[in-house]
């Protein structure tokens, strides 16, 4: 009843509209809910699986494998892994002309493969890792890598002999900090006595983990040089990787003296980092400041180096040929550019010392 006013007035309650507002919000059984949940999973697969884009899932589904290789609880056997990868990519092959299958089995064969890839990458990789520090070990090898920074340098040695006290094997690789200006060339063979450490763990829980770091670059042992690095004449030729590293090394100290005669200071040292990749001559104060401002990656080697230098050389290259008529009209062009282009690429992936973010940027001027 509405009172009060000039006109009043009776009615019924509006059953009608209650029923229609109560079915509104009533919710849908579960049947019909999994029928709608089916039919828009069903809607969105097709078109993800439309043409083209099926494929972009497979290195998603080869990182998922080596992701599941990190959280073993033990270290995986490698033959199982081969088997297994081996085996989903001949059911693949096999259920091609199935659609459905074809794509699923694509996807667990790529995981599988990527699972196979980790584990047999850390069979191949595997050697002897030192347990306790070590004092006074004698080390004769090769120089394998030298860096130059800002109080010390860091050489790491192809160890062919270790003697030390209660040492019954022989480390592969070490990392040795020496006095500034000290380290001899690379491809030198030494004699030196240092003290070793196991490789360090992470300084703090869930941080970088430098132990993994050093045991996939083969380094066993960390430590410091506590004498004279004799350079003595080696028992035998080093290998061809050796001399390689040693013939990429002279140009890059070559490269990097050049520009920081003709620019010095912290300016020469930034030009250098982004030809050669060598950071070390940077001073703290610039260093700290290029991190703490967010412009640190610009001196990482990466995506946008590669691509700088691979499309000048490629615009480069096409754009003379292209003033040629009788090549230009005769000949692809554009292929032999981006060949060359390649090529550039392949030399500035070796002169920058060839760190991970650079090869993905490398792989990825590639494709």
């Amino acid at each position: 009843m509405d009172r009060g006013t000039a006109r009043e007035r009776a009615r019924t309650w509006p059953q009608g509209r209650a029923r229609a507002l109560a079915a509104a919000i009533r919710l849908p059984a579960l049947d019909v809910l999994a029928q709608r949940f089916i039919e828009a999973f069903r809607a969105a697969a097709i078109a993800e699986a439309g043409a083209g884009r099926l494929v972009q899932w497979i290195p998603v589904a080869f990182g998922i494998g080596i992701a599941a290789y990190f959280t073993a609880e033990r270290e995986p056997s490698w033959i199982a892994a081969l088997l297994l990868a081996g085996a989903t990519a001949i059911a693949g092959f096999v259920a091609r002309r199935r659609a459905i299958a074809f794509a699923a089995l694509v996807l667990i064969g790529a995981a599988a493969i990527g699972f196979a890839v980790a584990t047999l990458k850390t069979a191949l990789i595997s050697h002897p890792i030192l347990e306790r520090p070590l004092y006074g070990a004698s080390i004769t090898g090769f120089i394998e890598t030298r860096e130059e920074r800002e109080r010390t340098d860091r050489i790491v040695v192809k160890v062919i002999d270790l003697d030390g006290d209660r040492v019954d094997f022989t480390l592969e690789r070490v990392r040795l900090s020496v006095r500034r200006g000290a380290a001899p060339a690379v491809g030198s063979f030494v004699r030196l006595k240092a003290r070793l450490n196991p490789p360090p763990p992470p300084f703090r829980p869930g941080g970088y983990d430098f132990a993994r770091d050093l045991y996939f670059q083969r380094i066993g042992a960390t430590g410091f040089v506590t004498g004279a690095i004799k350079v003595e004449t080696a028992p035998s030729a080093p290998g061809l990787r050796l001399r390689f590293l040693s013939s990429i090394d002279a140009i890059r100290d070559g490269i990097d003296r050049r520009i920081r005669a003709l620019v010095p200071g912290d300016a020469g040292a930034i030009a250098s980092a982004l030809i050669t990749g060598k950071r070390d001559a940077l001073s703290t104060s610039v260093n700290d400041a290029m991190f703490i401002s967010g412009l640190g990656h610009v001196l990482s080697i990466s995506g946008y180096h590669m691509a700088v230098v691979a499309g000048v050389v490629f615009f480069v290259f096409r754009a003379g040929l292209a003033l040629i008529p009788g090549i230009a009209l005769r000949h692809p062009i554009k292929k032999w550019g981006a060949g060359a282009a390649l090529l550039a690429a392949t030399f500035y992936l070796v002169l920058s010392g060839a760190e991970v973010a650079t090869q993905r940027s490398f792989i990825m001027i590639d494709i």
